[in-house]
């Protein structure tokens, strides 16, 4: 198996929420980790069971809004818990070759939960491999209850997309 390491300045994370008000949106860089696969004919191939690990500091995350920033900071408690980390348990092909089901762990505010979904994977040159997909989680299975911020509601539902570039350790 070969080991990828996840290239920050390449892979982004943009998170949705809505409000009584509006959508609440984040979008950053800055995912670290790496993971373990092969390509072979063309697709990505993961030892059973799979070796991946991404991780982005909870400061990172930033609506560009100081009021709602501070109230994300302070739910997250970003200085208990600095890192947000997703674990891969299992990864099975679908049909098509490259698309995959994902079963793993996301970690939030010091508390983990069970997270699935599809993901596509595409080969960007013979050293780079390009995942991207998107979740719906829900704040509440981490413990954390949807902000009221003056008249503003907050839904517990936040839309999580996700591009994952990693590159060919040497």
């Amino acid at each position: 198996m070969a080991r990828y390491r996840i290239v920050p300045e390449r892979s982004k994370i943009w998170a949705e929420g809505r409000s009584s008000l509006h959508p609440i949106k984040v979008e950053t860089t800055g995912l670290e980790g790496y993971l373990e696969a092969n390509v072979v004919d063309g697709h990505v191939e993961f030892l059973q069971p799979p070796k991946a690990n991404v991780e982005l500091e909870s400061e990172r995350l930033k609506t560009g809004n100081g009021l709602y920033d501070r109230e994300l900071e302070r739910r997250l408690e970003v200085r208990k818990y600095p890192r947000v980390r997703g674990t891969v348990r299992s990864v099975t092909t679908t049909d098509s070759g490259s698309t995959y089901h994902v079963q793993g762990n996301l970690t939030l505010a010091g508390r983990s939960h069970a997270v699935e979904g599809e993901v596509t994977a595409r080969i960007v040159d013979g050293a780079t491999i390009a995942f991207e997909g998107e979740q719906v989680i829900d704040m509440r299975d981490f413990g954390l209850e949807p902000p009221k911020i003056l008249m503003l509601r907050v839904y517990p539902d936040v839309k999580v997309r996700g591009l994952v570039v990693a590159q060919l350790e040497n």
